[in-house]
């Protein structure tokens, strides 16, 4: 058995695809995943479970489009693609980074357009390719990022991203699982 964490793309987002968490959980349970808790509304699970992680998320996926009548994307990585996301990260000594710093979670091996990240990026933005994330430091807020508006456009793959805020309870979670 192993620690798997599951990050939803749009779900309970501007009022819609909503998916009470309560209610995932339970049918998470139902299809045979233990310790299944999530953090925050907008989809991010914590799990143990045998199997692999394309099998997972449609496992997942299954289970939304069942309970809601949806089938969302669902990406999920093991607690080591986790940690080594964090030990990747190239801006851990920002100020204000649980807010300020974001990792996109990549749905596939991706190749940066750099011509393209840099006329995206702003003045004050860093960013920074490891493996199957995507780090960027957006100080003034990834709602005002152009290059968090069109990542999935610069990288060529589907992306959910989350800020370090919510990584590092994803990491905190992970490590409560019991076997």
């Amino acid at each position: 058995m192993s620690i798997w964490i599951a990050l939803f793309r749009g779900i309970n987002v501007g009022g819609r695809n909503i998916v009470p968490m309560a209610e995932l959980r339970a049918g998470l349970q139902e299809v045979g995943l233990e310790e299944v808790r999530s953090y925050i509304q907008s989809g991010n699970v914590v799990f143990c479970s045998g199997g692999e992680a394309r099998e997972l998320a449609e496992r997942i996926a299954s289970v939304v489009d069942a309970q809601r009548g949806f089938r969302p994307e669902v990406m999920v990585l093991s607690r080591a693609a986790l940690l080594e996301a964090v030990e990747n990260d190239p801006f851990v000594d920002v100020e204000g980074r649980d807010k300020t710093v974001h990792y996109f979670f990549l749905g596939a091996a991706a190749k940066l357009n750099e011509d393209a990240a840099r006329a995206k990026a702003g003045a004050n933005e860093r960013y920074s390719l490891a493996g199957r994330v995507f780090y960027l430091h957006a100080p003034d807020g990834l709602g005002r990022s152009k290059i968090a508006a069109g990542a999935e456009r610069i990288l060529g793959v589907p992306t959910t991203a989350r800020n370090a805020r919510t990584v590092g309870k994803l990491v905190e979670l992970s490590r409560e699982c019991e076997f």
